[in-house]
């Protein structure tokens, strides 16, 4: 499966969604689930269709996969991703078959973007992290992708993922306990930038999932 077509599956609803995205589903499930013991609250407000973008906290390499498998059941996401993942042919057809938008990191990515807004428009569900990296216990400057996103595709809903206790994933024996809460940023005020947007997303994401560092309860 190229990318082109990768990324056009699975993307309006979850009758559509890969082959390949429910394998990983199916495989992460259990660490989410079990290990996990996650909390989601709010999946309803991320609906079953149509253009959706998912703007996200990160600070673990986990947190995409705990968002997917909180409403795994309701859409697929598809995810810009660091095009360093690629370089792997395996983990490469993986993300391929998952529908995942490789995105040129320190730069301005603007085949990325394309994809990103290709998706959208063809009534996708879109992860995007506004802070562009994991924050690594760090306060990160927010950048722009998310709100140009949002301002290319104007129809597209927002719905906000905060997920917290992902870095205490692999902190054995103790289990972590993850939540994902999803929620509809505020209004937007008039006149607002594509980075005023991504800040204010940002802002309101880490309202509710604060910084946190890999071993460290937050």
């Amino acid at each position: 499966m190229d990318r082109n077509s990768s990324a056009a599956a699975g993307t309006t609803d979850a009758a559509r969604i890969s082959p390949v995205y429910r394998a990983v589903m199916a495989a992460a499930v259990p660490i989410v689930r079990w290990w996990g013991r996650v909390e989601v609250v709010g999946a309803e407000n991320v609906p079953t269709h149509g253009a959706t973008i998912v703007p996200a906290n990160h600070d673990s390499a986990w947190d995409p996969v705990v968002i997917a498998c909180a409403v795994r059941k309701r859409r697929q996401i598809q995810a810009l991703a660091k095009a360093s993942l690629w370089k792997n042919p395996v983990l490469a057809w993986v993300l391929d078959g998952m529908g995942q938008i490789p995105v040129r990191r320190g730069q301005a990515d603007m085949d990325a973007l394309d994809a990103a807004v290709e998706c959208l428009k063809s009534g996708g569900c879109l992860g995007i992290f506004p802070e562009g990296t994991r924050s690594q216990g760090k306060q990160l400057r927010a950048r722009s992708g998310a709100g140009r996103l949002a301002q290319a595709v104007p129809e597209a809903r927002i719905v906000c993922a905060a997920v917290t206790g992902t870095v205490d994933i692999a902190r054995f024996p103790r289990r972590p306990r993850l939540t994902v809460t999803f929620f509809e940023p505020t209004p937007a005020p008039v006149g607002e930038t594509a980075q005023q947007l991504s800040v204010r997303l940002t802002e309101e994401l880490r309202a509710v999932a604060p910084i946190a560092t890999a071993g460290r309860r937050s």
